[in-house]
């Protein structure tokens, strides 16, 4: 079982950055896939960012448009995944959710599929003020 939690989130003005935080403990790896989701309130939950050993980084090109940047760091017993997000925009406003696969490594899965993860934290409010 693996438990995880962000943080990182908060009010920001348009263009400003953010850097959100997620620490997975328990039965992690360091090869399976982390990723990031966000929900806007009235939409469905939607792939932000990810990284798999074999897959690398992935991003929602649509959403993030070179803005964002997922980095990963590995240890023993804990992930340790950051999202830096520039030039935040209004349309970035959502909760945005960290997660963990316990099985994809990038080979024969996909990191950007909320399928692929089974593990998830509570979720960060980030607003962005026009």
């Amino acid at each position: 079982q693996v438990q995880l939690v962000e943080s990182g989130g908060g009010l920001v003005q348009n263009g400003d950055s953010l850097r959100l935080s997620c620490t997975a403990s328990g039965r992690t790896g360091s090869t399976y896939a982390v990723g990031w989701f966000r929900q806007a309130p009235g939409k469905d939950r939607e792939f932000v960012a990810g990284n798999s050993w074999a897959g690398g980084d992935s991003y929602n090109s649509d959403t993030v448009k070179g803005r964002f940047s997922i980095s990963r760091h590995n240890t023993e017993n804990t992930v340790t995944v950051h999202l830096q997000m520039n030039r935040l925009e209004p349309e970035d406003t959502a909760v945005y959710y960290c997660a963990h696969s316990s099985w994809c490594s990038g080979y024969g899965c996909d990191a950007t599929d909320q399928k692929t993860y089974d593990s998830w934290g509570q979720g960060t409010q980030v607003t962005v003020s026009s």
